[in-house]
């Protein structure tokens, strides 16, 4: 937050995860007019990648500016604190070529401030900046390649576009068309002076589905939640741009579950809970990274050049009711196996009770995906930008004729990044550390004993 003055503190649309560039308010925890405390959750934030509380940086009355539903750019003003229940006109709003004190309301879009950036809104719990990849090899800060954040519709450059009529909607419409594919040209506004609102967006694709019933039957767009659409957008990313190919191996689980059975047997003893297959994976993993540093990297969002990361930090894809979500476990090469087993459980119960926070989702620099516990017995998963490769595990199941029990996990890879060598190395000494787990127990020298 900024303050424009001693009686008022602007509360802007904060960044919570490096991708942002805007975010919806879910629902605010006050109403206006509500004295806050400084480190008082104020609202829950939709990102593009989970719903995140964030705190007060100010104490007094809370004045809501911006209504529950609307997306907005970061660095919006949202709200404002401090004064009385009527002192809402301190901090001054910057509208097109002027400056009106209190002028921004619920029912309008607040302008982004350019130092947004600069914003000292915190996120309910550690900020992100400590879940960072690293230094990358190309000496840039792990910021570097950012998306700015300027308000949408605008135009950079010397050279004029051509003319573009600008349809007046809410900023909720607006969402409701990207995800619903509706072109807002073709809407006719039923809101005051014809504004676009958000029910106009759903009566146009209601419409537009009941004249496309064909040998399919009636069409209807799905709903999606912002996490969703966001995941689509970075899939669909993804294929157009990564050159992909992918590597399968076997992995012997046989030793790894006779430990996994000994340390849950004795797991009420040290204290710990036992690790689950998952964990075994994203341990022996963490290992391998630092083995193998060419696959402890990517192509960062705004490059096109390959670069290291100076930290190891494996993501793990959830699945919630609102999408699927990939909170990380930081510093994932230092932890014994558990280590890992305890960061990843915290982590796993935050994003399935919707309560992560920004630390918890930035600075993934390898991904796991399970989908073993529903008998997928092998898949290739989609590679994440600014990721060198994603591991994809099957169900663990009797290898006939051998006696010993069998995982199959498929490397799908960055072919920018690396090769094919290279990766089937980092394979290959993946599945020699599942094989011979009890080191996963060891901790690392000059790692954190966890």
């Amino acid at each position: 937050m900024t303050g424009t003055g001693p009686a008022a503190v602007d509360v802007r649309m904060p960044r919570l995860s490096e991708s942002m560039a805007e975010g919806t308010i879910v629902r605010w925890l006050h109403e206006s007019g509500a004295a806050v405390a400084r480190g008082d959750e104020l609202a829950e934030i939709e990102t593009d990648k989970a719903t995140v509380a964030f705190e007060a940086d100010a104490a007094g009355v809370l004045h809501i500016l911006a209504a529950e539903g609307q997306t907005l750019p970061v660095g919006a003003v949202i709200a404002r604190v401090g004064g009385t229940g009527a002192d809402t006109t301190t901090a001054g709003t910057t509208t097109a070529g002027t400056t009106t004190a209190g002028t921004t309301t619920a029912g309008t879009t607040p302008v982004p401030d350019p130092a947004a950036d600069a914003d000292t809104t915190r996120a309910a719990g550690p900020g992100p900046t400590g879940q960072d990849r690293g230094a990358a090899g190309t000496g840039e800060g792990p910021g570097s390649g950012v998306p700015g954040t300027a308000a949408p519709g605008a135009v950079s450059g010397a050279e004029p576009g051509p003319a573009r009529v600008r349809v007046a909607s809410s900023p909720l419409a607006r969402r409701r068309a990207r995800e619903l594919a509706v072109d807002l040209a073709t809407v006719t506004g039923t809101g005051p002076h014809g504004r676009v609102v958000r029910a106009d967006i759903e009566s146009a694709a209601e419409s537009a589905a009941a004249g496309s019933c064909n040998a399919r039957g009636a069409v209807a767009p799905l709903p999606r939640s912002r996490i969703q659409v966001v995941t689509a957008e970075r899939m669909a990313r993804s294929a157009r741009e990564i050159p992909a190919f992918a590597l399968t191996a076997d992995a012997d689980m046989t030793a790894a579950l006779d430990l996994r059975t000994a340390l849950a047997a004795a797991a009420d003893h040290v204290g710990r809970p036992a690790p689950t297959v998952t964990d075994l994976v994203v341990a022996a993993a963490g290992r391998a990274l630092r083995r193998h540093p060419h696959v402890n990297a990517g192509v960062p969002d705004g490059t096109d050049t390959p670069a290291g990361y100076g930290r190891v930090n494996v993501g793990v894809a959830v699945e919630t009711t609102a999408g699927l979500v990939v909170p990380v476990v930081s510093d994932t090469d230092t932890r014994t196996l558990g280590g890992v087993a305890a960061a990843s459980r915290a982590v796993v119960a935050r994003a399935r009770e919707g309560r992560l926070t920004p630390a918890d989702l930035d600075g993934a620099t390898f991904t796991v995906s399970n989908l073993g516990m529903f008998g997928v017995r092998e898949f290739q998963a989609v590679v994440i930008p600014g990721q060198a490769a994603i591991l994809a595990v099957g169900a663990v199941r009797p290898e006939p004729g051998t006696g010993r029990t069998v995982m199959t996990l498929t490397l799908a890879c960055d072919h920018r990044v690396l090769d094919g060598a290279e990766a089937a190395r980092f394979l290959r000494d993946l599945v020699d550390l599942l094989a011979h787990p009890h080191t996963l127990l060891l901790d690392v020298p000059g790692g954190a004993a966890t």
